[in-house]
């Protein structure tokens, strides 16, 4: 696997001799140092497409990317609370960006900022070299890469499709199958990070299937993102992806849980968030939702239905080999609780409400 960190002047390849580091954004805990093993020294001398590549931090102070040092025609699908950050940043870095979004006003923004647009997803595969796609769920994933006017319609030799929804193992096989089947490479690439960590380029890309396309892709992951791992085959990234967030949605309804046990034995649950912040249990997540939960404000960063739907498939990962998830089962169950009140728009915090209407 390879890790590759953002710097302020450069990227550096860790080993496993460097410090443990959060593979995870400001709401995901950290994962262990094993997962960082040999770096890779550099891009293939033969990149799969015939364009110019520059490693480079988008965060440099006083250094910005040369337009020709980036590749060439990049399509961008879904401009939704992710795919739009994504994209703007693409944009900023000089990149010529075609998008598309089943709701053309959303990609008004992108256009403005001097995107192209295209009707249909087959035809932004067609007109770009690379593809990226940000849905919101394994169906929706699944149609706009394979259903009818979509991106493999528009797919063929040369071309990379890169799948950076969360979706289950199974979909990004299926997604996988049809796209190589065009003469197309693949990579699934879903992100740990939220709305903040897209729009600041802070992005965990957890990526695997066609190693090419990594690499030929790495500049980009690089512009919208502070770190990437490969993880080899196709469903490796989406089973890291569920694992991470079957963990953060059990530690928020924990917290949660917490929370509210402090208020109503007296405590102060801001003092309760200030204690956890400097403990050997800190998660970033703790302090920066911590005092909206306290206040019952829940601005959306990651969808409580999102959250749900990762949980009910890191229950379906863990169900098909056989391990028991007990904690994650019962998390679920409080976040579908949270969606029938209403609460599936706001953000995943909001899980803190189910358990004040069982009071």
């Amino acid at each position: 696997m390879t890790l590759l960190v953002k710097s302020s002047y450069s990227h550096r390849f860790l080993s496993s001799s460097t410090p443990a580091m959060s593979v995870c954004s400001s709401f995901c805990p950290q994962l262990p140092s094993y997962f960082r093993q040999k770096p890779i020294n550099s891009l293939p001398t033969k990149p799969l497409f015939p364009l110019s590549f520059k490693v480079f931090s988008s965060q440099a102070t006083g250094v910005s990317a040369k337009a020709d040092e980036l590749p060439g025609r990049i399509g961008f699908l879904g401009m939704g609370i992710m795919g739009t950050p994504m994209a703007q940043n693409l944009l900023k870095a000089g990149c010529d960006v075609t998008v598309w979004n089943r709701t053309k006003s959303k990609c008004d923004p992108l256009i403005s900022l001097g995107a192209k647009y295209q009707p249909s997803p087959d035809e932004v595969a067609a007109s770009c070299d690379v593809t990226f796609a940000m849905l919101a769920d394994p169906e929706s994933a699944m149609d706009v890469a394979c259903g009818k006017h979509g991106a493999a319609s528009g797919m063929g030799p040369g071309k990379g499709y890169v799948d950076v929804s969360t979706v289950d193992g199974d979909t990004s096989k299926l997604i996988n199958g049809h796209i190589k089947a065009t003469g197309a490479s693949f990579l699934e690439a879903p992100v740990s990070g939220s709305k903040k960590p897209a729009e600041d380029g802070q992005l965990i890309f957890l990526a695997a299937g066609d190693k090419s396309l990594y690499n030929t892709v790495a500049p980009l992951l690089d512009i919208m993102g502070k770190s990437r791992f490969y993880l080899g085959d196709v469903g490796n990234g989406a089973a890291m992806k569920l694992v991470v967030n079957m963990i953060m949605g059990s530690m928020m309804a924990t917290f949660s849980e917490g929370l509210l046990l402090s208020e109503k034995v007296g405590l102060d649950p801001n003092v309760l968030v200030e204690v956890v912040s400097q403990g050997a249990i800190s998660a970033p997540m703790y302090s920066l939702k911590g005092p909206s939960m306290i206040e019952s404000l829940y601005p959306t960063a990651f969808p409580l239905k999102h959250q749900q739907k990762d949980l009910r498939l890191a229950l379906g990962l863990a169900e098909s080999v056989s391990q028991s998830t007990p904690i994650a089962a019962a998390a679920n169950e409080l976040y579908k609780v949270a969606k029938s009140h209403g609460l599936s728009d706001e953000d995943f915090s909001a899980v803190i409400e189910a358990l004040k209407a069982k009071k």
